[in-house]
């Protein structure tokens, strides 16, 4: 029986250790920490997704609640991926199993993830090339050709990337080289997955490994004619159109929100990208047809904005804005309602 089976709260423990070394950055104490309990006897798997996933969960927590710094964060992050690779250099069991290659698809730059994936896959012995972050699916393909392997794994963490993510699953498809994906782009229940048509889905890190081992590739169908909706045309019109409405949003808010007539320049630039991203995330959910994914995305901003002193009010005044441009968009000003009242439920104080 493993440490971490008898003694639970040994890593918990240590978790909230690691994560005051990770918060300082301190690259040395948080490798000394990992590799002291794998030396202990506590298995590499069980410090990857036991101990260093849920730190950096936490971490995004303490981001979105306005406690940490984007570069607080991000040193954390960068700690956490030495830690990784110092367990990974430790533990190195031959491989036994077929070929894996892992990915993140273009434009996903939320690598440690899949990283943690890779790491667990061979760990299980898997022979994995680990490609990182923000592959182009052509250079995915070759990649491919040149390698042979039995199965691909593609992250993708932001539901923005999903267009990307379907058309590098449908070319490893079409050369021949099924699809396990995973990553909360996808859905927390892997709708997404399904909808795109991928060969598998996986939750986690472990389940992904024990569906390659135990069941393999496909896990279910490739779907058929489930993106009809995309005649409507809103989907790629809106992307055509995203630097104008842009634009346009924030002339009409800086009249809409007075407030905004005090913003610093970087206040400015601040609200152009959250800008930006409501139009992301629309066009995501245009494009998968569900409103849910918008929404979700702005329950979640509103909360994050609010920890930074920007009233829910500000959210409303550009979804409005945007419902009122996009006068020929059916789908997409009802995706625009909901999301204001999905502002207005989540004007409360972020609590982590």
């Amino acid at each position: 029986m493993s440490r971490l089976a008898t003694a639970p709260g040994d890593l918990l423990a240590a978790g909230e250790q690691y994560l005051e070394r990770i918060g300082q950055a301190d690259e040395f104490g948080a490798v000394d920490l990992v590799l002291g309990l794998l030396g202990d006897g506590v298995p590499a798997e069980s410090l990857l997704l036991e101990l260093i996933a849920p730190a950096q969960r936490r971490v995004g927590e303490l981001w979105a609640a306005n406690r940490w710094s984007v570069a607080r964060e991000h040193g954390a992050t960068a700690v956490s991926e030495r830690a990784i690779a110092a367990i990974a250099a430790k533990a190195r069991p031959e491989p036994a199993l077929g070929r894996i290659t892992v990915a993140c698809t273009d434009g996903e730059y939320h690598a440690l993830p899949t990283r943690l994936l890779a790491e667990v896959l061979r760990l299980r012995g898997w022979r994995v090339d680990f490609l990182g972050a923000s592959v182009p699916g052509p250079h995915l393909i070759t990649h491919l050709h040149q390698t042979g392997p039995d199965a691909v794994a593609l992250g993708c963490a932001l539901p923005t990337r999903l267009p990307r993510a379907h058309a590098t699953l449908t070319a490893c498809q079409a050369v021949g080289v099924p699809v396990i994906v995973g990553g909360s782009g996808f859905g927390a229940d892997g709708r997404f997955a399904r909808l795109l048509g991928a060969d598998g889905w996986a939750a986690t890190a472990d389940a992904a490994a024990d569906r390659l081992a135990d069941t393999g590739l496909p896990a279910f169908p490739s779907p058929r004619d489930t993106l009809a909706h995309l005649s409507d045309e809103e989907y790629t019109l809106l992307t055509r159109r995203r630097g104008d409405l842009l634009t346009g949003a924030m002339a009409t808010l800086t009249a809409a929100y007075p407030p905004m007539a005090a913003y610093t320049a970087q206040q400015l630039e601040s609200t152009a990208e959250d800008l930006g991203h409501i139009l992301d995330f629309l066009s995501a959910a245009l494009y998968v047809d569900d409103t849910g994914l918008f929404t979700d995305f702005i329950a979640w901003t509103t909360g994050v904005l609010l920890a930074r002193a920007v009233p829910a009010n500000a959210v409303k005044a550009g979804l409005r804005i945007f419902h009122d441009e996009l006068r020929d968009f059916p789908r997409a000003r009802l995706m625009l309602i909901q999301a204001i009242e999905a502002a207005h439920g989540a004007d409360v104080e972020l609590e982590i």
